[in-house]
This record gives structure tokens, C-alpha cells and sequence, in this order.
């Protein structure tokens, strides 16, 4: 019964991270094409479903780092579609839900009988290294949006500047340290394959410049 629990669990874990990594590969090739760095409106959509989903795996795997890094993100992608002038266009009911899912899905967390925050707080080694280096390198991930609204609240457009780029390739480094320890194979795969699109974003980031 619990590798059956265990095996969905994964499964919407790797889910969430190919959506995740698709977004990546997506705004990669948008990237490539376009010979510089671009923000486009398929990177912010499937980020906004990929992010709620990842915080019900953290839920279900009851992992502090991963919820952590779920709080904010959620909320800059629908910030990221307002200044694309793509979120009025979605339906205004699905506009609704959206706002209203991290909601139920906080409550849950905080008042569930079996995977409730105060238990996920108890069972969570705040001393450990590693558990430090993972929820600094997930602090990292989350703030490379936050530096990414601020850059573009700045702009007044959406856009994906060179820091953020830096950022996720440090962060990044560090959740694969955590993901080891946890011997948790969806952020090992997930970040692996994100460094690689990290790096290149900022190689044709200075490619880009130098042909200006």
C-alpha cells in the first residue's frame, strides 16, 4: 500500500517538474530563435500550474523546503501574465480559481490531521547542514522571482534579466546537494536538467550584448 502511495505521489512530483522543465525548454528555444534572452507567455502559464502542483507534492512528502519555496512564486507568475496583458484573457472563473487553490491548499497544510504544518515543523532538523544548504538554495529559487518582478516592475514589462539567470544556477547547485541527501529523485532530475538551461540562458545573455 505505501510504495502504491509512494509511486503517485512521484508520479505527481514528476509531473510537476516536467512542467517545470518544459517551461525551461520552451523559453530556451524561444531564446535561441530570437538570438537573446525572452520572457514568453507559455514560460509564466505553465509556471503558475507546475508551481501549485509541486506544493502539493512538498505537502504530501511533508518537506519544509519544498513548501518554503512555493509560497511567493505562485502569486509573481500571475503578476508576470498582468504586465504580458495575457491574464485577462483567461476565463474569469479559472481566474478565480486560481486565486482561491493556494488557499485551500495552505489550510490543509496548516490544519490537515496527517500532513499538517506543525507536524511538518517537528519532524524537520533545523540544525542539519544540509537541510540549511537546501533551504538556502530553495530561498534562492524563490527570490530570483522576486528579483525577476522587481526587474520588471522596474521595466514595466515582463522580462527574464541576466540576475535572475545567476541566481538560479547558484540555488540550483544547492537543492542537487539537498536532493542527494534526501535521495529524492524529482528535484535531482528536475535541477539537473535546469542548471544546463541556467548556463546557456547566460551565455547567449552575453552573446546577445556583444553583437549589439
Amino acid at each position: 500500500m505505501d510504495f502504491i502511495q509512494n509511486y503517485w505521489i512521484y508520479g505527481l512530483g514528476f509531473f510537476a517538474q516536467s512542467l517545470f522543465g518544459a517551461r525551461l525548454i520552451v523559453q530556451w528555444f524561444h531564446s535561441e530563435r530570437q538570438g537573446k534572452v525572452v520572457s514568453p507567455t507559455i514560460f509564466w502559464q505553465l509556471s503558475l500550474v507546475a508551481s501549485f502542483l509541486f506544493l502539493v507534492y512538498g505537502v504530501l512528502r511533508d518537506d519544509f523546503v519544498i513548501i518554503l519555496g512555493q509560497t511567493l512564486s505562485y502569486f509573481i507568475y500571475i503578476r508576470n501574465l498582468q504586465l504580458k496583458n495575457e491574464w485577462r484573457k483567461i476565463n474569469v472563473a479559472l481566474r478565480v480559481l486560481l486565486f482561491v487553490l493556494p488557499a485551500f491548499a495552505f489550510g490543509w497544510i496548516i490544519f490537515g490531521t496527517n500532513h499538517n504544518m506543525v507536524a511538518i515543523l517537528s519532524q524537520t532538523d533545523f540544525s542539519h547542514p544540509i537541510l540549511i544548504l537546501g533551504a538556502i538554495g530553495q530561498l534562492m529559487l524563490n527570490f530570483r522571482f522576486i528579483y525577476q518582478w522587481y526587474y520588471s516592475e522596474k521595466n514595466n514589462a515582463s522580462v527574464l534579466p541576466l540576475g535572475f539567470w545567476v541566481i538560479s544556477t547558484v540555488g540550483s547547485v544547492l537543492i542537487l546537494i539537498y536532493a542527494f541527501y534526501k535521495v529524492d529523485p524529482v528535484l535531482l532530475a528536475a535541477q539537473g536538467m535546469g542548471i544546463f538551461v541556467y548556463v546557456r540562458n547566460v551565455h547567449i545573455y552575453f552573446k546577445s550584448h556583444r553583437t549589439v
